[in-house]
């Protein structure tokens, strides 16, 4: 298992926590922002692979932000994967 930190930006949450196995995304936290969608995501996204989360999530925008904390979650699993395997 593989754990990985994504600093966010242009969101109320400031940090995603989550591992990987594989490219399946486990144990996904957000840290700030607001408590209802930022404990739902996580349930949703829980054993979805890499893909999938960007497929569904990396367009999603907050407002006028021009990003969000789904879509910041979709480029977290990505520079997680990508470390990942970088080694």
């Amino acid at each position: 298992m593989f754990h990985y930190d994504y600093k966010t930006q242009g969101t109320c949450s400031q940090l995603i926590s989550l591992d990987l196995e594989g490219n399946t995304v486990h144990n996904v936290v957000f840290y700030g922002g607001c408590p209802g969608n930022l404990t739902a995501i996580p349930i949703l996204v829980e054993g979805m692979t890499v893909e999938e989360i960007e497929n569904k999530l990396s367009a999603v925008v907050c407002g006028s932000k021009g990003t969000s904390c789904a879509a910041q979650l979709a480029l977290a699993v990505r520079a997680a994967y990508n470390q990942a395997q970088a080694g």
